[in-house]
Parts: C-alpha cells; sequence; structure tokens
C-alpha cells in the first residue's frame, strides 16, 4: 500500500479567482508516496502529480459543497482527498516485476518455468479429467434420440 510519509513535502501551485457567485480554486499538487512492491516488497517511491478545480461558494448552497467562511477558503480536504484517489492501490517497482520465488522467497528476474511438480497434488484428480475430455472430444457425438 502507498502512503505520503510525514514531513514529506507538497508543492502546490494554487491559483484563486474571483467570482460572482464564490472563489474558483485551480490547483496542481505534486508530491512523492512510498511504499513497497506488492510483487517482491520492495520499497517504492512514486511521483504523484493531481490537478483539482473547486468552487468555494460565497453563500452555502446544496449544489456546492464548500463555502467561504471568513474571508477564508480551507484547501485542506480537496488536497487531502484528491492525492489520496491519486495513490495507487497496488504499488508495483516497474511493470515487469516477477515478484518472489514461493520456494526460496528471491526475487525473481524471469517468470518461473511451469512443471508437472508445480502442480498441487490435490488437483491431480482434475488432471486426469482434463486428459479424459480430450480422448472424448475426438470420438463422434451420439446422436439424440427424439
Amino acid at each position: 500500500m502507498a502512503f505520503i510519509a510525514e514531513g514529506t513535502p507538497i508543492v502546490l501551485d494554487v491559483r484563486l479567482e474571483g467570482l460572482h457567485d464564490g472563489i474558483l480554486v485551480s490547483a496542481e499538487v505534486s508530491t512523492v508516496a512510498s511504499g513497497e512492491c506488492v510483487r517482491c516488497l520492495d520499497e517504492v517511491s512514486l511521483p504523484i502529480e493531481v490537478e483539482f478545480q473547486e468552487l468555494f461558494a460565497y453563500s452555502p448552497t446544496e449544489e456546492l459543497e464548500f463555502s467561504v467562511h471568513d474571508n477564508h477558503v480551507d484547501c485542506e480536504p480537496l488536497i487531502r482527498d484528491a492525492v489520496v484517489l491519486e495513490l495507487p492501490f497496488q504499488p508495483l517497482c516497474n511493470e515487469d516485476c516477477w515478484g518472489l520465488d514461493p520456494e526460496t522467497g528471491e526475487k525473481l528476474s524471469e517468470p518461473r518455468s511451469a512443471t508437472s511438480s508445480d502442480i498441487d497434488p490435490r488437483w491431480a484428480a482434475l488432471e486426469a479429467l482434463a486428459s479424459d475430455t480430450t480422448t472424448t472430444a475426438d470420438k463422434p457425438a451420439a446422436k439424440k434420440r427424439t
């Protein structure tokens, strides 16, 4: 799981525009998220960049979620929500990560070769069933009686 560590700098580029209905806040947020790869458990740092725009109404209404209070706008919930929604649910160190070897626990540099010994013995009966379906597929289908 990815997270923004406490003390990590967050760069904000904010533009405030006064409108007839309220104050329009446009912002670009950039920071770095930390976490571990879900496949190999290596530490990862991921750049996070997000943009948002929200109107803070002078008078609270049902249509607008945010409003101006004492000539101030509170952007913290907007920034927090925008950054959290941008965090990856399953971070990867790279797209080609093969994960860990289940037997040795070491990081794989290439995919594991599938051998017959990798099959769980509890599923052996299904393997026999699969071979039976291939032989019955070669036989002509029985005619249906009417």
